[in-house]
């Protein structure tokens, strides 16, 4: 079989951005670590080079084919094309039920042996993902067998994103108060603003940041608070009364914010790392905040009909074992309340609340990140599955 030590294949990821930085960033996470961790040649073909960038600065726009960190890129244009039985790779994953070229899907059943086809879904703690992890899906068409995939909280499930050396890397970066301090000081964090509550805010366009700045500036803690350029950027605006370039900063009471430029994936871990508390958004930042091990908040990507407040809920009923103020905190940042108006909340109530469960949910935070490294990481479960299916084709070949 062609994953084995000496021969590990080849692999496709079809990437669509949705989520602008989401999306590639847990596929290109995926794909480098399947590339240097597991030996796997990995084409990743993604839609928008533009967002791609900004989490990956060596990325070409103007591009067809380029090589970055041992991964080969395809800016993926259309759906157009006529691909032959040498262009299909041994596995071929579609990120969250994008839709990958048909000539590309004809090439796959004509070539022999078949590609092993995975559906990468969504991130979700809701029960019924343990039922639809890796069920099979046959094409209405063609000999061909589509396989789901679940990231997911359990061991039921593929797990989360997970480099082997990142709960290392993350040790050592945060057991020398010197290398954290000279990570933020590139940001302008003086000495002073280091002893304060270090919070980062990456969040959705439509998040009642403007509230909690108010209930933070007014507060008796001292909050530095590091926003990416473009995030929240009609709050950070008025909060700055000015435009929120990277570097800009301003302090107002008790709160000071400081604009970040968006940074590569390593830094983003950083500076997770560095903070006390994260606001995180969509998937990838949301399990980059779970290898923390901090206290952080997330808010979900809206989906219709409200559809996204139940999986927020499913995964606080997971997560937020006896801290309630985090779970009102949560909801209230993702309007999944009655109380849904940024008017109507007290933000410097539900604020107050949760700083002082502080120290417990960190404790949770910890204990949480122990709880998920024992389900394994998702890469490794993904192959272990595809080895699974092709060890049953192989049976039968005999």
């Amino acid at each position: 079989m062609f994953l084995d030590k000496n021969q590990p294949g080849s692999l496709a990821i079809f990437c669509k951005v949705v989520d602008n930085y989401g999306d590639i960033g847990i596929c290109w996470r995926l794909a480098r670590q399947l590339q240097q961790e597991h030996g796997i040649a990995v084409t990743l073909w993604v839609d928008d080079l533009q967002s791609f960038r900004r989490i990956c600065p060596d990325v070409t726009i103007s591009a067809e084919v380029q090589q970055l960190a041992g991964v080969t890129v395809r800016h993926w244009c259309n759906q157009e094309g006529v691909f032959s039985v040498g262009d299909v790779d041994d596995i071929v994953i579609e990120f969250f039920a994008c839709d990958i070229p048909p000539g590309y899907i004809v090439a796959m059943a004509e070539r022999d042996p078949r590609p092993v086809w995975l559906n990468l879904e969504g991130l979700s703690a809701e029960e019924w993902v343990e039922g639809c992890h890796t069920l099979p899906s046959p094409h209405p068409r063609l000999p061909l067998t589509k396989y789901f995939f679940f990231p997911g909280f359990t061991n039921k499930t593929g797990g989360l994103l997970r480099e082997s050396s990142l709960d290392e890397a993350r040790r050592q970066f945060q057991a020398d108060p010197a290398i954290i301090a000279d990570f933020l000081a590139q940001f302008g964090v003086t000495s002073t603003e280091m002893a304060s509550l270090k919070v980062s805010l990456f969040c959705y366009p439509h998040a009642p940041v403007s509230a909690l700045f108010k209930a933070w500036q007014s507060g008796d803690t001292a909050i530095t608070c590091l926003v990416p350029e473009g995030v929240a950027a009609d709050a950070v605006q008025e909060f700055l009364e000015g435009e929120g370039k990277p570097g800009a900063a301003r302090t107002r009471g008790a709160l000071t914010v400081h604009v970040l430029p968006f940074v590569a994936q390593p830094d983003y871990d950083k500076l997770l790392w560095a903070c006390d508390l994260n606001f995180v958004r969509g998937e990838d930042s949301f399990v980059r905040a779970q290898w923390a091990g901090k206290p952080f908040i997330w808010h979900i990507y809206p989906q219709d009909e409200n559809l996204h407040h139940k999986k927020l809920r499913a995964f606080l009923q997971r997560y937020s074992v006896g801290t309630q103020s985090l779970a009102r905190l949560s909801l209230q940042w993702n309007g999944a309340t009655a109380e849904n108006m940024e008017e109507q909340a007290d933000w410097s109530a539900l604020w107050s609340s949760y700083q002082a469960d502080m120290p417990d949910i960190t404790r949770r935070s910890a204990e949480w990140q122990r709880q998920m490294l024992g389900n394994g990481d998702l890469a490794s479960n993904l192959l272990k599955f595809v080895r699974s299916l092709q060890s049953v084709v192989a049976e039968k070949k005999v």
